[in-house]
């Protein structure tokens, strides 16, 4: 039997769009504020693409930066793994175009769609892949476009999301000598698929005139059952990682920014404090399956990932999904 390969995170990156914008910018579009809105979220702004902006093209510029810190060339990766839930087009997938527009003329190219799970689910893959000795260098990549498909009429949902990209790419532990994977957890419960969903536009309900005219095709969620299952999930799921290692063994907690509300939640059940842990919500909103890579990329560059320290990631959403991963860095 062949050994499992030790797999490292050779290197992260990420990209934002430009625009900026200010919870001061939905007082015009529903009933709300600045201050309802950072009380119950900690979101401050977020970020949104432009006109002819696509997922593909922040993905790009979230890979490029990543392959950069690897110190390797697109013409060294075997796999592209992209998680999203707003692909460019329904086909073919959002790798496929990443994969030719950045010049990875050996890599093989997927999607995988498990909503803010998605770069969890990317991540874990692609460990996968290597660990079993199937390939060398893969990229595992999160990247959202969420401001084309909310409702800026729902006060509920509309405030919440916004457009980034974040990517990491895994390498044998022996080359890069960083971040070194541990522990993997992926998880679902479809019986919860309701609680965030979008119901026209698949085999289910294709895309008509009247699925648009009735608002069909924005992202729903309720958001009593989210705050449940998300508070629940990610303490969980934190706890689930850590088990069998002391709390000062852990440098980072980089979680899906969901909610700022979720976040301080789910460490009270846990009983610790935020101190290790990055957020950066009340920058970007929640980018979904952008979140955690986004969040890792910013703290490694702050060096906020101490060497020789864990650092856990945990994600969760639409599906319902999670998933989380524990590595050395």
């Amino acid at each position: 039997m062949t050994s499992r390969v030790r797999v490292g995170t050779a290197g992260t990156g990420s990209y934002v769009p430009e625009r900026v914008v200010p919870n001061s910018w939905f007082e015009s579009q529903v009933d709300t504020s600045d201050e309802w809105i950072v009380q119950r979220t900690g979101i401050q702004a977020r970020r949104y693409v432009a006109p002819g902006e696509a997922t593909s093209d922040m993905a790009l510029r979230a890979a490029e930066r990543a392959l950069a810190a690897a110190g390797l060339q697109a013409s060294d990766l075997d796999l592209i793994v992209c998680g999203t839930l707003t692909p460019d087009h329904i086909l073919p997938g959002t790798a496929a175009l990443l994969q030719h527009r950045l010049g990875a003329t050996r890599s093989g190219a997927f999607d995988c769609n498990a909503a803010c799970t998605g770069f969890m689910t990317a991540f874990n893959t692609a460990e996968a892949f290597i660990a079993a000795g199937r390939a060398r260098h893969v990229l595992a990549i999160g990247a959202e476009t969420l401001s084309r498909y909310v409702d800026q009429k729902d006060r509920g949902s509309c405030i919440l999301f916004g457009d980034g990209a974040g990517a990491a790419v895994l390498s044998p532990w022996e080359d890069c000598r960083q971040g070194e994977v541990l522990r993997t957890i992926l998880g679902a419960d479809g019986s919860g698929y309701e609680h965030i969903h979008m119901v026209a536009g698949g085999s289910r309900l294709p895309p008509t005139v009247e699925t648009v005219q009735a608002g069909q095709h924005y992202i729903r969620v309720n958001g009593r059952e989210v705050f449940r299952f998300a508070v629940q999930r990610m303490s969980e799921l934190i706890e689930e990682l850590a088990r069998g290692h002391e709390y000062d063994e852990i440098g980072l907690v980089v979680p899906h920014q969901v909610n700022r509300r979720i976040i301080d939640a789910a460490l009270e059940r846990l009983g610790w404090t935020d101190e290790k842990v990055m957020v950066n919500i009340q920058h970007y909103g929640n980018t979904s399956a952008a979140s955690v890579p986004v969040a890792l990329d910013e703290a490694v560059r702050a060096g906020r990932a101490p060497k020789d320290k864990l650092v856990i990631m945990v994600a969760f959403g639409a599906g319902l999904t999670w998933g989380g991963a524990l590595l050395r860095w």
